[in-house]
C-alpha cells in the first residue's frame, strides 16, 4: 500500500512538473498543504492537481505545497481568503474558534467509526459550506482522518493518568480534554510536532495513527491507547472570486474532480488506518485498547464536551447533530 502511494504521488507530481511549459497553462493556483508528501491526505491532493490538469488540456496548473512549506497550517485558511493562494487544505477543527461548526467532527465519541463519520459529514456539509461561503470560500472537498487515539510515555490506566503530562493541543477540543484531566496543553500543529517531541516540549498527544507514523512517535513514545475517539476531516477549498475567474468548462472539471478526491480520501483513509497502526507495532510501541476506566472516564468528558459544544453552537449546531442522529 505505501509503495502504490508513493507511486501515486510520484505521478502526480510528475504530471504537474510536465504543465508547467508556458503554452500549456493559462491559469496557476497554488494549494497549500500541512503535511508531507507521502501523507495520504497530500497524495490525494496531488491526485486532484493531476487530474484537474488532465482534464482541463493544462488550463489550469495546481502547485500542491506539501509539509506547510507555503504557510503554516493555522495560516493556510486566511491566506486562501485574502487571495494569497488561491486554495487549500486544512485540518477544520482548528478554525472552530471562528465558527462552532467547524468543529463538530471533533466533538469526543460522536462519530467513532468510518460510517459514523461519513453520515455526519452528509449532516454538516451544508451548515459548513454556508460558512464558508461568508468568508470568500467554496468547498471542494472532505477527507477524514483516522480515528484519534492517545500517545504516552507511560501507562494510562483511567484519565487520572494524564495529570501533569504536557499535553499537545492542536484545536479547541484537545487544548479542554488536557484542562480537564489536568494536564498542561501545549498548542503545537502537525509539522513542528517531530520537534516538540524530541525537545521533550510535550510527553502526550491524541491524534491518527498517520500523524503518529509520519512524526515518527516511537522515537519517543511507547505507549497508543486506540480510543477511537473521534475522526477528524481536512477540507480543501478554493478562493470564490479564482473559481469565478474560471471559464465554465474548467470549473465543472475542477468540480468532478473534487468529487473524485473526496470519494478517493475517503477510501484511502480507511484503508491505510490499520495500516499505520500496524507500523507503530512494528516499531515496538505498545498499540492497547483502552481499559474500562480509562473508556469511561473519556466518555465523561465527551458528555462535557459536547454539551460544551451545543452551547457554542446554538440551534444550527443542534439541528445538525438531530439530523445525524436521524440518519
Amino acid at each position: 500500500m505505501i509503495r502504490s502511494l508513493a507511486t501515486l504521488a510520484f505521478a502526480a507530481g510528475a504530471a504537474v512538473l510536465a504543465l508547467q511549459g508556458p503554452a500549456a497553462a493559462q491559469t496557476k493556483w497554488n494549494l497549500p498543504a500541512a503535511y508531507p508528501l507521502d501523507n495520504p491526505h497530500t497524495v490525494n491532493l496531488m491526485a486532484f492537481a493531476k487530474d484537474v490538469g488532465e482534464a482541463t488540456g493544462g488550463k489550469l496548473q495546481i502547485t500542491v505545497h506539501a509539509s506547510a512549506s507555503l504557510f503554516k497550517a493555522p495560516e493556510i485558511k486566511r491566506a486562501v481568503q485574502t487571495g494569497q493562494a488561491q486554495a487549500g487544505e486544512v485540518l477544520i477543527s482548528i478554525h472552530e474558534n471562528d465558527d462552532p461548526i467547524f468543529g463538530i467532527d471533533v466533538i469526543p465519541f460522536l462519530a467513532t467509526s468510518y460510517p459514523q463519520s461519513l453520515k455526519l459529514w452528509k449532516a454538516s456539509r451544508a451548515a459548513v459550506e454556508q460558512r464558508l461561503d461568508r468568508q470568500g470560500l467554496k468547498l471542494l472537498f472532505a477527507v477524514p482522518w483516522g480515528p484519534q487515539g492517545i500517545y504516552a510515555k507511560k501507562d494510562i490506566d483511567k484519565v487520572e493518568d494524564m495529570k501533569g503530562l504536557k499535553w499537545r493541543a492542536y484545536n479547541v477540543g484537545t487544548a479542554r480534554i488536557a484542562e480537564l484531566v489536568g494536564a498542561q496543553p501545549v498548542t503545537i500543529q502537525a509539522a513542528e510536532l517531530p520537534q516538540a517531541l524530541a525537545t521533550g516540549v510535550v510527553n502526550s498527544f491524541m491524534t491518527s495513527g498517520s500523524t503518529g507514523y509520519d512524526s515518527k512517535a516511537w522515537e519517543t513514545m511507547t505507549h497508543y491507547y486506540d480510543t477511537q475517539a473521534w475522526i477528524p476531516k481536512n477540507l480543501t477549498f478554493v478562493n470564490k472570486a479564482a473559481f469565478a475567474a474560471l471559464d465554465k468548462p474548467t470549473q465543472d472539471a475542477v468540480l468532478q474532480a473534487a468529487a473524485i478526491a473526496e470519494e478517493r480520501g475517503w477510501k484511502l483513509a480507511e484503508e491505510k488506518a490499520a495500516w499505520y497502526l500496524e507500523q507503530l507495532k512494528a516499531n515496538k510501541m505498545k498499540v492497547l485498547p483502552p481499559s474500562p476506566e480509562l473508556k469511561a472516564g473519556l466518555t465523561k468528558i465527551g458528555d462535557q464536551l459536547t454539551a460544551d459544544w451545543l452551547k457554542k453552537a446554538g440551534p444550527d449546531g443542534a439541528a445538525v447533530i438531530e439530523a445525524y442522529k436521524k440518519m
